[in-house]
């Protein structure tokens, strides 16, 4: 693999509030290069968008605490998101990276049309007047796939469809050669044939412009055929991190064990209720001693001297490539794989 283009390092991000201290990310480490979709997975809460905003830089360092590093590796050398200056980080966003937002209709300013939003983006590093900007506007639409776009640059947002919003913030996202694409949750609220289709336009779109593309989602059912590897987080961690094939295959932790058993099969629809996994995530102020999925694993009992409760499992490479932040030997790993039915 080519050397990355985004390295986080440690990368922890936490909330002062009057009940205590919110871990919202903790100790996050991956990367991702030019050419590779990195998914994120994970439910509500696991600190999936709150990673991605230290990224982008885009918290308030008034209200949020932040560690470790997030390093670009652009032509002119290093740069960390984390540590640079807030001048330094905003003359980086919308050129070296970008983010495509859940939800476009309140990402998009409703009283400003589509081409003057998106000619604004591209005016910001680009020299050229308003019709120059609304020029590019309109083939970014077209790029997309929106028909008509000389049209339908000059319309509002809320004259748009939502599979037809999220392609306008794509086109905003790319108007400038972004290296890094962060897209957020991009298929939210979008009927199945509409997220295929978004889907399918970024995969084309990272082959288009040869970025870097990191997938946000709660759904390991959309990635199958986007991402190149997954990192999947639970309470504010990343609990297993592998190759596409290794994590549908081989899931190696039983949190993405009980992902997998909540996507339907085309391979067993007759006689296959989907297995919900029980309880809910713990509170980002107060984690439980040990393992923060214990008292939601079926498996803590295989393990000796009550360790998931009172040892916090190391992010272990278990398989080269495949990490894995959980106590079980990969023979116990083996059997509970195929006890749960998600060895396919």
């Amino acid at each position: 693999m080519s050397q990355p283009f985004l390295e986080v390092k440690n990368l922890t991000v936490s909330f002062p509030t009057e009940d205590g201290l919110v871990r919202a990310s903790n100790d996050i480490s991956f990367t991702v290069a030019r050419g590779e979709t990195l998914a994120v997975v994970g439910e509500s809460g696991s600190g999936k968008s709150v990673t991605s905003l230290a990224v982008m830089g885009l918290h308030d360092r008034r209200s949020a605490q932040i560690s470790g590093q997030a390093i670009l590796n652009l032509e002119n050398g290093p740069i960390d998101t984390i540590s640079a200056s807030p001048d330094v980080v905003r003359k980086l966003r919308g050129k070296s990276m970008a983010m495509i937002f859940q939800d476009p209709m309140s990402a998009l300013h409703p009283y400003y049309t589509i081409g003057d939003q998106i000619s604004e983006a591209w005016r910001l590093y680009n020299d050229g007047d308003k019709k120059a900007g609304i020029k590019r506007a309109t083939e970014m639409l077209d790029l997309v796939g929106i028909p008509g776009a000389a049209k339908r640059v000059l319309e509002f947002p809320h004259q748009f469809s939502g599979g037809m919003r999220q392609r306008v913030m794509i086109a905003m996202a790319l108007v400038n050669n972004p290296s890094l694409l962060i897209a957020d949750e991009p298929t939210t609220a979008l009927d199945v044939t509409v997220q295929s289709q978004i889907l399918e336009l970024l995969k084309n779109m990272q082959k288009e412009f040869n970025m870097a593309v990191i997938l946000i989602t709660h759904d390991l059912g959309v990635v199958a055929e986007v991402a190149d590897r997954v990192s999947v987080m639970y309470a504010g961690k990343i609990v297993e991190q592998a190759g596409i094939d290794d994590i549908y295959y081989q899931p190696d932790h039983p949190y993405t064990i009980g992902l997998l058993n909540s996507i339907p099969r085309v391979d067993q629809l007759e006689g296959r209720r989907l297995i919900a996994i029980p309880g809910q995530p713990p509170s980002l102020i107060s984690l439980p001693a040990g393992c923060s999925f214990r008292s939601r694993c079926s498996f803590t009992s295989q393990v000796p001297n009550n360790l998931c409760a009172t040892a916090v499992p190391d992010l272990d490479e278990k398989i080269g490539g495949h990490f894995s932040r959980c106590h079980l030997t990969e023979e116990q790993l083996k059997k509970a794989r195929v006890s749960t039915g998600a060895q396919l």
